[in-house]
């Protein structure tokens, strides 16, 4: 193992006993999830915190405003035994050294959105949200979240740590035109899936998912990553966890052709592209948010990856959701 992982990883024993030893408890962050009529990709993070003091309770409606950094701070508990349940079918699975469950378990379910009940050892159940696929499903979505649904400015180091770690969740904006564009793409094909794509760390998932409903955003599975050593290189490569997944989506679903939405200002347009090239069949269309003069500055400038794409697989490119959205509606996919 990379001694930047060893030593990651003894930081997180360190801290580990030393939150144990301040009465904290483990919680599970359950994360949303996707899956077939015959298997569930369930997803979770299991967390030390503090316990909530007696009587203490955050009324519906009136959620605290919440920094970023705060979703940084607590400890995850390593190799930690999971128990999840679906339809009254119990499962065991193991959270990785970062505390993260991503775990592939049999069931029988209909599709539509259902519920898996999680468990760790003693912490409360929690519900993660999971939507099935059905069979006869014929096309989906993925979209990045930075600068596409989000603006963010993300690439630019300091830019990233303001957004991630200080600013305050309800002062994020949301990109003009983007949550329709999503809304009208999931509702051309009844029971598409939406998957969020991310390079974002698991940390910033409930914000996320915040943002997203607040905003009006279609409800989908979240698909982050954990920042940090892995056991051979000092950081995890967030391009390379984008082809991954994409590549994984088109195995899991090889009737579905998905509909990639992304922005210029990152490594988008080369990833969809190159995934285009190797699943031809598992791609209905490409549609890149273009960024502004001054986004692409403060996002380290513009991607020079533009592709023009095939009749069955058009790419459009535009500032806005608008844009995008009367562009796809011409190629007949709206």
């Amino acid at each position: 193992m990379h001694r930047a992982a060893r030593a990651e990883d003894w930081l997180h024993e360190v801290r580990e006993r030393f939150a144990r030893r301040r009465g904290h408890i483990p919680v599970v962050v359950p994360y949303p999830g996707y899956g077939s009529t015959t298997w569930l990709r369930v997803l979770c993070r299991v967390l030390l915190t503090k316990p909530a003091k007696p009587g203490e309770r955050v009324k519906k409606g009136h959620e605290p405003s919440i920094r970023g950094w705060r979703s940084f701070t607590s400890v995850p508990v390593n190799h930690v035994t999971v128990r999840i349940e679906v339809d009254g079918q119990v499962h065991e699975v193991h959270a990785d050294r970062g505390g993260v469950v991503d775990a592939v378990i049999p069931v029988a379910l209909q599709p539509g959105w259902h519920v898996a009940r999680l468990r760790a050892e003693g912490s409360e159940e929690v519900e993660a949200p999971v939507f099935v696929v059905g069979p006869e499903v014929s096309a989906g979505i993925v979209s990045d979240v930075d600068d596409t649904v989000m603006v963010t400015a993300l690439p630019r180091p300091l830019l990233a740590a303001w957004n991630t770690f200080v600013l305050d969740e309800h002062a994020r904006v949301p990109t003009p035109g983007m949550a329709v564009l999503l809304e009208r793409l999931a509702a051309a094909t009844p029971g598409a899936p939406v998957i969020y794509l991310s390079t974002g760390a698991w940390n910033v998932a409930p914000t996320l998912t915040r943002f997203l409903s607040r905003n009006l955003y279609p409800a989908g599975a979240l698909l982050l990553t954990d920042w940090g050593p892995t056991h051979d290189r000092w950081f995890r490569s967030g391009s390379d966890h984008k082809r991954e997944n994409l590549v994984r989506l088109a195995a899991e679903f090889p009737g579905i052709r998905w509909i990639l939405v992304g922005d210029d200002g990152q490594h988008d347009e080369a990833i969809y592209s190159e995934f285009q090239s190797a699943h031809p069949d598992n791609v209905g269309a490409v549609a890149i948010r273009q960024l502004s003069a001054g986004e692409a500055v403060l996002a380290g400038g513009r991607s020079k990856d533009e592709a023009r794409g095939t009749p069955l697989a058009p790419w459009v490119y535009g500032p806005d959701g608008a844009s995008l959205l009367e562009q796809l509606r011409g190629h007949g996919l709206l």
